[in-house]
C-alpha cells in the first residue's frame, strides 16, 4: 500500500488519481472513476469530485492508496 501525503484535505478523488500517475491525465481519471473500476474504502466509488480524506484507501486494479496529512 502506497502512502499518499496531502497538503490539504479534502481533495477530488480524480485528482489523487492524476496525481499518483494512476491515469495520464484527469479526464481518463475521471473516466475510470464513472466506470467503477475505483474503489474507496472497499466500496465502488463513481462520483468523480468524491471528496478524499486523511484515513482514505483508494484501490484501483492492483495499486492501494491510504492518505495521510504532510
Amino acid at each position: 500500500m502506497k502512502v499518499v501525503e496531502l497538503a490539504h484535505q479534502p481533495v477530488e478523488l480524480y485528482k489523487v488519481l492524476k496525481w499518483e500517475g494512476v491515469t495520464d491525465s484527469g479526464a481518463a481519471a475521471k473516466s475510470t472513476i464513472v466506470a467503477g473500476l475505483v474503489m474507496v474504502n472497499g466500496e465502488i466509488e463513481t462520483r468523480k469530485r468524491r471528496k478524499i480524506v486523511v484515513g482514505d484507501i483508494i484501490a484501483v486494479a492492483e495499486e492501494e492508496f491510504i492518505m495521510q496529512l504532510k
